[in-house]
């Protein structure tokens, strides 16, 4: 089960050397427009303190923490929804992944040339979003039109979807995004809005780029944060600060140095953690473990996951042949330390296919193929 998460912006906000710092690959990051043509992609492990916790309780082998995808994305700009710098291959790409990382530069420095001349989070985001409404609206022009001459067929459902498009093609075309539209709590409706695979459709997490100087204070006295924290608290998204530079060079470093650095910075975690955490809560993930002498692995599912749904994400075979699932929690195992203790206490438990997982659960499956 992968999960992605696009890193947009504009050109020369810091995406690249954001991407860099987070997968370590080495993507191009330069100072020109541009830069990054094909996306580039890299998995990242998602920052989990109970996972190294159980694994100094389990006494185990090899310790697997579960991960999460990012895809650096090229600068869209101005008109890139007409085809602009290349606009229709790097919003195609956009269409691809699960939820956005938009990248917003809050800091100022001339020797980093901006597209629009100056630092200006708002005009920044509202010149992004106004390209990807504009490219929605544009799929759903075209929807609307297909959808019509279809109105005479017999086909289930057709005059349903041919109404869900109209007013989502007049909500876009007062530029208001996708994920604000109120759709019919139908199966028909949710088919029909996913097959359309709209950008704006996608949960957005708004990452605003400081210089070195705004990051102890997380961007508190920075009035360009502060402006991308009223857009994100507006629209319902969450907002994290970052300094892609800072992050570029910590990454760099060995874990000790890289501890010593924040603490000269004045921060408790670094923006990278942050970012990979943020992201995860932005696709609704929480995740599971399996533990063991051998092994203890973090595994990802989405919330309201049930058990054979969570097997399946180890092997199919654990899905179709499930018969139940031995769980007990993270936080039982913090207070009673040993699995031992846990079940001396009550708290192993099996639990049958209708088991919706949480968040923190430890599990193993029983299952017969």
């Amino acid at each position: 089960m992968g999960f992605q998460c696009g890193i947009v912006g504009l050109p020369n906000v810091g995406k690249s050397t954001l991407f860099n710092a987070l997968t370590r690959s080495g993507a191009a990051a330069a100072n020109y427009p541009f830069c990054t043509i094909e996306p580039n992609s890299g998995q990242v492990a998602v920052p989990d303190p109970r996972l190294d916790d159980i694994s100094l309780k389990v006494k185990t082998k090899r310790t697997i923490p579960t991960t999460i995808e990012f895809v650096d994305i090229a600068g869209l700009v101005k008109g890139a929804s007409q085809g602009e710098g290349l606009g229709n291959q790097f919003l195609g790409h956009i269409r691809q992944v699960d939820a956005i990382v938009h990248v917003v530069r809050c800091f100022d420095d001339s020797n980093v040339t901006h597209v629009d001349g100056s630092t200006d989070p708002q005009r920044d985001i509202d010149t992004i979003q106004t390209e990807l409404i504009l490219a929605d609206f544009e799929t759903v022009s075209k929807s609307v039109e297909k959808l019509r001459k279809q109105l005479k067929s017999p086909a289930k459902g057709i005059k349903e979807c041919f109404e869900i498009a109209e007013k989502l093609q007049a909500h876009l075309d007062a530029m208001k995004v996708a994920r604000s539209f109120e759709a019919p709590d139908t199966r028909e409706a949710k088919e029909y809005l996913h097959s359309l695979h709209l950008i704006t459709a996608k949960p957005v997490l708004y990452a605003a780029n400081v210089a070195e100087g705004d990051l102890a204070d997380l961007g508190a006295s920075s009035e360009h944060v502060q402006t991308v924290k009223k857009i994100a608290a507006a629209e319902g998204s969450e907002s994290i600060v970052v300094s892609a530079q800072i992050e570029h060079e910590l990454s760099q470093l060995s874990p000790e140095e890289a501890q010593s650095f924040m603490e000269d910075l004045g921060v408790s975690q670094s923006g990278l953690d942050r970012l990979v955490q943020a992201s995860y809560r932005l696709l609704d993930l929480i995740t599971y473990f399996t533990a063991g002498v051998q092994e203890v692995r973090a595994w990802t599912i989405t919330r309201n996951t049930r058990a054979p749904q969570a097997a399946g994400v180890i092997h199919t075979d654990f899905e179709k042949g499930f018969i139940c699932a031995e769980v007990y929690s993270y936080d039982d195992l913090a207070k009673h330390e040993t699995e031992a203790k846990v079940k001396e206490a009550g708290l192993y438990r099996k639990e049958g296919k209708d088991y919706v997982c949480s968040d923190g659960d430890i599990m193993h499956f029983l299952f017969n193929v």
